[in-house]
């Protein structure tokens, strides 16, 4: 089996973490490097719900996409939410490492894993990163249909290919538009919407889309926005990141169990439509 400083290399040089924004918080949150692992949990979210399907699964490792302590903090105390995720970590020999920004630009990204999800062909990043000269990296990507459909098909498809979630799926513009090119984002996208605009693409699909942004990009130009849920973008790299370490396993000849999680840990859990009373 492979020690977990083995494997935490591994992952660092899929996501070095030197790739990711500033303000992020990437890398490993605790483990023991001498530690041998056997078997590793992917997941969105660094949660209770996460920590306790590692524990048990045997999982001595979790991989999330989301940070836990974002902003830092000055007490782990288990009387707290995160600091009790902490706690059970550390109790049972449970190591957990984080891949967020880094993992959002890298080639393979969350983004190539969104359009996977959705059948898309990627044609490019939407905002390439100036340091790949082959430019294959970046914040998001341009992608293209197998054939043009209208935005209510391509939304729909959406629906239908996305982990279902509370919210589903939101659509702005013209249902009937026809939809040639598309951009995707996982996670929060509405600061992207310059990028978007420029490309020239048909549609967005991504999440987290504000009021103001979604308002002024329709009244803008005719671009279709889809909007899904922020961990639905999200859970599609799960499985493509499970699959690259099932690689370099094979590689290695390491014989990691590597596991995804399907627990879904969006935050929201019920929608009901809204309309004026009779």
């Amino acid at each position: 089996m492979p020690r977990l400083s083995e494997v935490i290399a591994a992952l660092d040089a899929l996501w070095p973490p030197e790739r990711a924004e500033g303000w992020d918080a990437v890398g490993t949150v605790c483990g023991d490097p001498d530690a041998e692992i056997d078997r590793v949990l992917f997941a969105v979210d660094p949660v209770h719900e996460i920590a306790d399907e590692a524990l048990e699964l045997g999982a001595g490792l979790i991989v999330t996409h989301h940070p836990l302590y974002l902003r830092g903090t000055t007490t782990v105390a288990a009387d707290t939410f995160k600091g009790r995720v902490v706690h059970t970590l550390i109790k049972h020999d449970i190591a957990l490492h984080v891949a967020h920004t880094n993992a959002d630009t890298a080639d393979p990204g969350v983004s190539d894993a969104l359009a996977g999800a959705l059948d898309l062909r990627v044609t490019g990043p939407l905002v390439p990163d100036p340091t790949d000269p082959a430019g294959r990296r970046g914040l998001g990507r341009i992608c293209e249909p197998a054939h043009p459909e209208t935005l209510a098909d391509f939304a729909a498809r959406a629906a239908a290919r996305l982990p279902a979630t509370a919210q589903g799926i939101r659509l702005a513009g013209d249902p009937e538009a026809l939809v040639r090119t598309v951009a995707v984002s996982g996670g929060s996208g509405d600061s992207l919407f310059d990028a978007v605009r420029a490309a020239g693409v048909d549609a967005f699909l991504t999440a987290d889309l504000r009021h103001h942004p979604a308002s002024e990009a329709v009244q803008h130009s005719p671009l279709g926005l889809v909007d899904a849920a922020h961990w639905a973008t999200e859970w599609p790299w799960c499985e493509q990141a499970a699959a690259q370490l099932d690689a370099l396993s094979d590689r290695h000849g390491w014989d990691l169990r590597v596991h995804v999680s399907k627990q879904v840990t969006d935050p929201w859990t019920t929608h009901h439509s809204s309309g004026a009373p009779n």
